[in-house]
């Protein structure tokens, strides 16, 4: 990035902030916020720039990232308010963390590859004054189930905690899934949840080690089975059927015609 692009993203930001104390003396709304009032609304914009990002639009990312700075502005400035902390003291703490957890950039440390860079992040988060307790005391305890999963284990890499070599995680699957057929066969239900989370659990580490983002493979089925069932229904409709007098296998037979058109 230019200098000159620099400077222009500075003056843009300083009236976004000029902008947001006008909204915040003198807009009804905006002067009623507080964190607790906007941490829902930036759950959802959170979700919305997801969302785009799963669509690859680049225009509607970029609306929705500016949604998201909105709030981290809309934080910042009660902070101030409070006398907690300001933007620019936002901003410092962030350069300071950046530079300190990367040495291999702004420092002396060498690395091979990105896991070793991943590696020195979590012990040095470890070592920071106002860091991390543990290795995983970083990890939100309000983040959905599969996500959490798949950062507490990602982060228990990061200190060495993994399999030697990943073929491995297959055995700890199929053991999984083993003990849920007892537990199905023994029809205990509070123990057949539990063996259903640790069989879960196993499929995604096996993700995680084979590079695949479980929550974007769940979601690109979530989407695939949308478009067909959709399908379905269309179909179904045109012809004045009712899908609840549909026997399974004429359903099916729609179903296998949306699997061959669908591109998802």
């Amino acid at each position: 990035m230019s200098n000159n692009t620099h400077e222009l993203t500075l003056v843009a930001f300083k009236e976004l902030l000029e902008i947001m104390d006008e909204l915040r003396s003198k807009c009804p709304w905006d002067k009623e916020q507080t964190n607790e009032s906007l941490r829902t609304l930036t759950i959802e914009e959170t979700y919305e720039l997801a969302d785009a990002i799963i669509k690859k639009d680049p225009k509607l990312i970029k609306k929705e990232l500016g949604d998201v700075l909105l709030h981290i502005v809309f934080y910042a400035k009660i902070g101030a308010e409070t006398h907690d902390f300001t933007m620019k003291e936002v901003i410092e703490a962030l350069n300071e963390k950046l530079i300190y957890r990367h040495p291999h950039i702004f420092g002396e440390v060498k690395v091979d590859d990105a896991r070793e860079v991943e590696e020195n992040w979590e012990k040095l988060k470890l070592k920071e004054k106002d860091g991390n307790k543990s290795v995983l005391s970083g990890v939100p305890m309000s983040l959905p189930a599969m996500v959490k999963a798949n950062r507490i284990q990602d982060k228990a890499r990061g200190v060495g905690f993994d399999w030697e070599h990943k073929e491995q995680v297959w055995d700890k699957v199929h053991e999984e899934l083993g003990e849920l057929k007892v537990e199905i066969d023994q029809m205990d239900q509070d123990k057949i949840e539990a063996e259903f989370g640790d069989l879960l659990f196993s499929i995604i580490n096996a993700a995680r080690l084979y590079g695949v983002n479980p929550e974007n493979a769940l979601e690109r089925t979530n989407r695939k089975f949308i478009l067909r069932f959709n399908y379905l229904e269309e179909k179904t409709i045109k012809a004045g059927l009712d899908l609840k007098a549909m026997s399974l296998e004429e359903m099916d037979k729609i179903w296998n015609e949306a699997k061959k058109i669908d591109k998802v």
